[in-house]
């Protein structure tokens, strides 16, 4: 069972809960860190990390020897990652997205590829959890081929959780895609409605369940809750402001090793989650 969580904006608290509900479970669990951007799951799991692979995409490169200026490579890129003039052919490796399209159809097979190095995947173990996430190398703005990357070593046994990135953009797509259901973080505030808005419709265009935690739910208003009600999203759970969690959050204390009575909760989350998914 694959169980991503996300939200449509930064500092909901996705991170707590994904973590939370990783140490709370007693089935083989694995974690993706697919925040490749800014990870921080390692600070609260505290993995043994054990393996260290780079992961790189293609990017064309241009025999000026071959080329004979036809365009044809410019016109096929929608990244605009070529630009072709007279007498010479301009690359940007920033926004190709490694597809081969531009190799694959030069007529004078002008164009190799060569890798272009954009981050790494490290691996290990947190305890009982089998832990990865991906880094993304300073100054690359491309991470969907990362986060697949932290994808494939997804397992098929026990439970896997994928901590997403904020948002809704391509990054979160490929990090929610093929899960069996989401658990979307917000909280109670006109910028958290906003964004939960946004993260239902694409949660819904993915046609994967999903249901909502309302975290620092006493703070803001009752839009959130509103909301939820009247689009039939079933609310998972209500964390309350604490500002002992808020303490131990500074210090890397996982929200369950401060407050254990957590725990059950979690788990009573995970078999709601687990009879949802059955009863789709």
């Amino acid at each position: 069972m694959i169980i991503s969580c996300a939200s449509g904006k930064g500092g909901t608290g996705k991170t707590t809960i994904a973590t939370s509900l990783a140490l709370s479970l007693e089935t083989t669990v694995q974690f993706l860190d697919c925040d490749v951007e800014e990870p921080n799951a390692h600070i609260f799991l505290r993995p043994l990390i054990t393996i260290s692979k780079s992961v790189s995409i293609p990017v064309p490169e241009i025999d000026s020897s071959k080329c004979d200026f036809c365009g044809e490579c410019a016109r096929i890129c929608v990244y605009n990652a070529i630009a072709v003039l007279t007498d010479s052919v301009l690359t940007f490796a920033q926004l190709c997205h490694g597809c081969g399209g531009c190799s694959l159809l030069c007529p004078r097979k002008a164009i190799a590829e060569t890798e272009k190095e954009i981050g790494v995947v490290e691996s290990g173990k947190a305890g009982t959890i089998d832990f990865v996430h991906g880094k993304l190398t300073i100054g690359e703005s491309l991470s969907p081929p990362l986060i697949r990357a932290v994808k494939k070593c997804m397992t098929t046994n026990g439970t896997v959780i994928v901590d997403a990135p904020p948002g809704t953009s391509c990054p979160v797509i490929a990090s929610v895609k093929d899960s069996d259901f989401c658990i979307l973080v917000t909280e109670p505030t006109p910028f958290g409605l906003h964004d939960l808005v946004l993260a239902n419709e694409v949660v819904r265009k993915l046609s994967i369940p999903f249901g909502v935690i309302i975290n620092r739910a006493d703070v803001g208003d009752k839009q959130v809750g509103e909301y939820c009600e009247k689009e039939n999203i079933p609310v998972l759970m209500s964390i309350p402001f604490d500002r002992e969690i808020a303490v131990a959050y500074s210090k890397g204390i996982p929200l369950v090793e401060r407050k254990k009575e957590y725990k059950t909760i979690f788990k009573r989350m995970y078999e709601e989650i687990k009879r949802r998914i059955d009863g789709n």
